[in-house]
């Protein structure tokens, strides 16, 4: 089996980049090509970019971090540079926790990561069948309009949005084009189905305890850079993380969101090189 995946090219050692739930690749584009600069950027499709998968084929995120191991034994990449944002954080982290010897050093943008009771009440949540009923971003995933006939009628449709306000127009365009694509019928369609969005909603957090259980023991370089305005990696999750593991470097950026990545690219892009470059520089042969 060959995952799909983009491959973005640029110079240097390969980083691998994982994209969040509902975003594909290509919306990241302005923090991509400053990644080029130093790497050899590739970025696999998760599933819910695969042409024949299926939402129900997942109950939980595990084997999305299943399916990153099987990409780096695809591309024969024995010790891993990856960079992820919120889900793909999350994917980043458990695979590192599981196989550590396979990561030579990770950046965790705004992971989706939060305290054990929170990950209990959303299990409990999910057993009485009432993940979609609470769940703030579910119904409104399903509902999402999937149909456009114009881009810039869209563009100015989100332009309005609060969700967006950190991010210039240019980076507006960039994600709105990122999650679109010209549908059979004419005009445009999104990417990343609803089904598949509401669904990884769905199957988030509620299984995440063992995330807590291998902090501690994580030897892999890690560096998280969080949003001050986040309403996802919340600051006791980000204490509590440095409490579970001081090693692990994490730094906030001020007028940024969960969606850092698409809001400062310049920022984020100083902080994942400055982390990498200090890292592998300190590293001996063979760490």
């Amino acid at each position: 089996m060959i995952l799909p995946y983009t491959d973005f090219g640029g110079d240097g050692p390969p980083l691998v980049f994982l994209h969040a739930n509902g975003y594909p690749p290509a919306c990241y584009l302005p923090l991509i090509e400053r990644l080029k600069s130093h790497h050899h950027v590739l970025a696999p499709h998760m599933r819910p970019l695969w042409p024949h998968a299926r939402p129900e084929e997942i109950g939980a995120w595990h084997p999305l971090s299943d399916d990153l191991m099987l990409f780096l034994d695809e591309h024969k990449i024995e010790q891993a540079q990856v960079v992820g944002h919120s889900m793909g954080a999350i994917v980043s982290l458990r695979a590192s926790i599981r196989k550590p010897e396979r990561f030579q050093a990770q950046v965790l943008i705004d992971p989706v990561l939060f305290r054990r009771r929170f990950i209990a009440l959303s299990f409990i949540t999910k057993l009485l069948g009432l993940t979609s009923r609470f769940h703030p971003l579910v119904q409104s995933a399903r509902k999402r309009r999937r149909q456009f006939d114009d881009l810039d009628k869209l563009f100015a449709s989100y332009r309005r949005k609060h969700i967006f306000h950190y991010m210039d127009d240019e980076a507006l365009r960039i994600y709105i084009t990122g999650i679109t694509r010209p549908a059979a019928a004419g005009g445009f369609e999104l990417v990343y189905s609803p089904e598949w969005e509401s669904r990884i909603y769905e199957t988030g957090i509620i299984a995440d305890l063992d995330l807590w259980f291998g902090l501690p023991k994580l030897k892999v370089p890690t560096l998280v850079l969080r949003g001050a305005e986040t309403d996802t990696f919340l600051p006791p999750a980000a204490k509590r993380l440095q409490q579970a593991n001081p090693a692990i470097r994490v730094e906030t950026l001020e007028k940024t969101t969960h969606l850092l990545p698409l809001e400062t690219p310049q920022k984020v892009h100083q902080h994942i090189q400055g982390f990498l470059t200090n890292t592998l520089a300190n590293q001996q042969p063979g760490d």
